[in-house]
């Protein structure tokens, strides 16, 4: 239904889905896949096509009024912190290696799914359960939402160098939303640093957990004394870390490695300002993914 409505007022306009798409800015794929019922858009593409086709709102009022996941099954493993995620009013998490969930993008899920040689129809049914997450902390009045990542998430290429691009212009867009709050920790400073990834849950009843996860497994404590624990630890990385608005640089820095990109450029939005600021700072490498080197042995 959406995709109908939104073709209905490009074809209006006479704009073809590549002229659409120059104007959002996005890939032409995106835009045709949306119009066929193949991609969920977020709230954010619907405001803007509504702006660009003069729709009168029409588009962000039926996205709205969509359900656009339903019958979502989460590994049975998992369930259960689906379940708080859809209640949590506070998350606090700290990420290695890999995007936390609830910021990957459609193509970044799905090529992260698809390294564990999972059919088709179990990959996209993986990838619908990780979005219909992401969708309560999109929203306007979403809860607050505070994410470290290690350096490692941004350099550890998932899919190709264009997934990487998008990936890093998905971090910069929802990273401008007043609940999301996203630093990067860089790998080559000393933190005081979790001992893994993990994340730190409120709920509306004020009952607080640390989650984390081990191979296919969740794990769960509301000890308040392991609690406090690594919430003390979470605060001080945060405390330590670059600022969110120097992180956004960094975080355009790498995607200037993975190569040079229309979506990612319109990204950056008024990073182009915090210039003088990036010089002063340690430049990161350009060169795209890390490998690991080999050391002389002693």
């Amino acid at each position: 239904m959406f995709g109908e409505v939104l073709k209905h007022y490009r074809e209006a306009h006479v704009l073809t889905q590549e002229d659409l798409a120059r104007r959002i800015p996005c890939d032409r794929s995106q835009v045709a896949r949306v119009e066929a019922g193949a991609r969920v858009p977020q709230d954010t593409f619907a405001k803007t096509c509504d702006e660009l086709l003069d729709t009168g709102g029409v588009l962000l009022r039926l996205w709205s009024r969509i359900d656009w996941y339903p019958q979502v099954e989460h590994p049975d493993w998992f369930r259960r912190r689906a379940e708080m995620d859809a209640v949590a009013v506070a998350l606090r998490e700290y990420q290695e290696r890999v995007v936390p969930g609830l910021l990957q993008t459609e193509d970044y899920v799905r090529a992260l799914f698809s390294r564990r040689r999972r059919s088709v129809d179990e990959v996209e049914e993986r990838v619908r359960a990780r979005l219909s997450r992401q969708q309560r902390f999109l929203e306007a009045d979403g809860p607050f939402y505070a994410v470290v990542l290690d350096e490692s998430c941004l350099r550890n290429l998932v899919g190709s160098a264009a997934v990487m691009r998008d990936q890093g212009a998905h971090l910069l867009r929802v990273g401008r939303r007043p609940n999301i709050h996203i630093q990067v920790a860089p790998s080559d400073l000393a933190f005081v640093r979790p001992s893994g990834s993990m994340s730190l849950i409120t709920l509306p009843d004020g009952h607080q957990w640390v989650y984390s996860e081990s191979l296919d497994r969740g794990h769960f404590n509301d000890d308040p004394a392991v609690y406090e624990r690594h919430s003390q630890t979470y605060d001080v990385l945060r405390a330590d870390a670059p600022s969110a608005r120097e992180s956004a640089a960094l975080i355009s820095d790498v995607m200037e490695g993975y190569g040079h990109h229309g979506q990612a450029r319109a990204g950056r939005g008024d990073l182009d300002q915090e210039q003088p600021q990036r010089r002063q700072r340690r430049q990161l490498h350009r060169s795209g993914p890390r490998f690991p080197r080999r050391r002389p042995r002693p």
